[in-house]
């Protein structure tokens, strides 16, 4: 009899399914241990909730902010003395329907395709139990809603089980008025006066999507600048934006508190300064869902912060135990949990596998306008860590944008200066998300700008700017050598 090779796989987020369906195409068999239902938070909280709530806000950004430019009547009956008035509003309620909807859809769908593809699917939690067995195996404890518990036998383990919204002692989420991310979706109506705390991803997505359904907006930041992580150009271009449509930007501000007073919510910051709002949406980081898991006591390695240490290729510290997502710090995107989910799978099961290589992951905040990134960044040729010539082009100059009327953004590129290979790149635009993936492809495949350069596109389009870019930067490079 042919001996199967056993995965359980504890977590169904992107990192867990997508090692599922891996491990089961390889022949394995697999068990995917899971309580909210696959997708995990990146569906049914995260991502695929927050992206559609975004792409309400989009339309009614980009009707507000266009739609007289572009010669758009728009005819009602709003009085004479209140023509200023709104004209397109929004149904939260319904929007936040749909939005849940549209999730458990998702989960569904990302469910049948694992049992499909013939994984096991638990509903539960799971812990390791114990150090490895003689034979190479481990034990995993799942215990059941209901408290019973079954024990399972696998060759090898992945621990894909994400994290949580971190919650500061002072500023307890209530689910009412002061909230965090995952219960932004159970509001029926629009909060009048929003106070987001934390301007990091999270936050000024939030922040942007609610300034544009109607809310008064204030975004605390304890930092000099909104988006502390990201390009410093991109992060000017949006906090810009961000003030010009009335959003109350307030940056060193760190909130120490957040409490109830009837139905207003006062945060207290650590200057002493009192602002107040209807809500508060707290947005502070996240924690790794990574205790009371036995994973030290299986020879598992924690950092200090609760997130699990791996190599390149998802080991853990612990024979036969990999890790993959959120639960391990090392990038938090839904497609670096889903490659490192991967990679476990390809490596454990024998297959061809090339270890994770974060300087050709792609990322986008989106925010309006949207910023993707990918590769080397400005504070990598800053720092010094890598020589890069850059050039930036705003968007001002593309004549597909002027013709939609954008007029923030822009499309930078990084070039080694003797090959003109494309390191890295950002883009600041509406759906940057979709116009940063040729820049992905140079920076995966070491193209060089001439490449970029001599490849045709659209005309009118706002890919346009980045084939100029790439002119711009072969031009440069051909004066430089002569």
């Amino acid at each position: 009899m042919e001996y199967v090779t056993r995965i359980v796989i504890i977590g169904g987020g992107p990192g867990g399914y997508e090692a599922a369906l891996v491990a089961a195409q390889l022949g394995a068999e697999v068990t995917v241990v899971d309580c909210d239902g696959l997708g995990g938070a990146s569906v049914l909280t995260d991502c695929v909730p927050s992206k559609t709530l975004i792409a309400t806000a989009e339309v009614m950004t980009t009707f507000d902010s266009s739609y007289e430019e572009l010669g758009i009547i728009v005819a009602d009956d709003t009085p004479p003395m209140e023509q200023a008035a709104r004209v397109v509003g929004v149904d939260l309620g319904k929007v936040n329907r749909r939005v849940k909807r549209l999730a458990l859809a998702q989960s569904h769908d990302i469910t049948a395709s694992v049992t499909r593809a013939g994984a096991r699917v638990m509903r539960g939690r799971g812990r390791l139990e114990g150090m490895q067995a003689l034979d190479g195996s481990r034990k995993v404890v799942v215990r059941a809603a209901d408290g019973s518990e079954e024990t399972l036998t696998a060759d090898a383990v992945l621990i894909a089980t994400g994290g949580h919204p971190r919650e500061l002692p002072d500023a307890l989420p209530d689910g009412e008025r002061i909230l965090n991310w995952t219960q932004v979706y159970d509001l029926n109506e629009l909060p009048e006066e929003l106070i987001v705390v934390g301007s990091g991803v999270t936050g000024a997505e939030f922040a942007g999507a609610y300034q544009a359904l109607g809310s008064r907006v204030t975004l605390v930041s304890s930092r000099d600048r909104v988006l502390p992580g990201e390009d410093p150009d991109a992060a000017a271009v949006l906090e810009d934006v961000f003030r010009r449509r009335g959003m109350n930007v307030m940056g060193r501000s760190r909130a120490q508190s957040a409490k109830r007073v009837g139905d207003r919510v006062e945060v207290t910051l650590s200057d002493g300064r009192v602002i107040t709002g209807s809500h508060c949406l707290m947005a502070v980081g996240a924690v790794p869902n990574s205790a009371g898991m036995g994973l030290e006591d299986a020879g598992v390695r924690l950092r200090e912060s609760g997130h699990i240490w791996t190599d390149k290729v998802s080991r853990t510290t612990a024979p036969g135990v990999y890790a993959a997502g959120d639960v391990t710090g090392v990038f938090a995107l839904a497609s670096v949990a889903a490659m490192q989910g991967r990679i476990a799978m390809y490596h454990f099961l024998g297959d061809a596998v090339a270890p994770l290589n974060l300087k050709t992951v792609s990322s986008n905040v989106f925010t309006d306008p949207e910023i993707a990134t990918v590769g080397y960044t400005q504070a990598d040729v800053d720092g010094g860590k890598i020589d890069a010539r850059v050039v930036k082009l705003p968007l001002l100059r593309n004549p597909r944008a002027k013709m939609q009327g954008i007029r923030d953004g822009f499309v930078k590129i990084f070039c080694r200066p003797g090959t003109g290979i494309v390191v890295g790149g950002v883009v600041v635009a509406p759906r940057a998300s979709e116009l940063i993936h040729p820049i992905s492809i140079a920076v995966d495949n070491n193209l060089t700008v001439e490449q970029i350069a001599n490849a045709f596109t659209v005309y009118p389009s706002l890919s346009g700017s980045i084939a100029e870019v790439a002119r711009q930067l072969h031009t440069r490079k051909e004066t430089a050598e002569g």
